[in-house]
């Protein structure tokens, strides 16, 4: 389980085992968490716990980290 962000309380991180999937990154926070599509878009796959202003800082750091998140899934995933 990468760890490709840690901010404000929040680790960005992908599993290992999701290479079938299109490059997504998974968020949590305590025991708060969630999904977010990184291709073709941004969009949420699921939040679990975060309430929406959660939500919106987590959309912005992921706009603002998309393309580190989308090169270090390249990366590990070898695609």
């Amino acid at each position: 389980m990468p760890t490709i962000l840690r901010i404000d309380g929040y680790r960005f991180f992908f599993y290992s085992n999701e290479n079938n999937e299109p490059a997504h990154i998974h968020v949590e926070k305590g025991d708060d968490e969630g999904k977010i599509w990184l291709e073709p878009l941004i969009s949420v796959a699921y939040f679990k716990g975060f309430g929406t202003r959660e939500q919106n800082e987590i959309i912005h750091i992921t706009r603002n980290n998309l393309p580190v998140f989308i090169k270090k899934w390249y990366e590990y995933f070898g695609k």
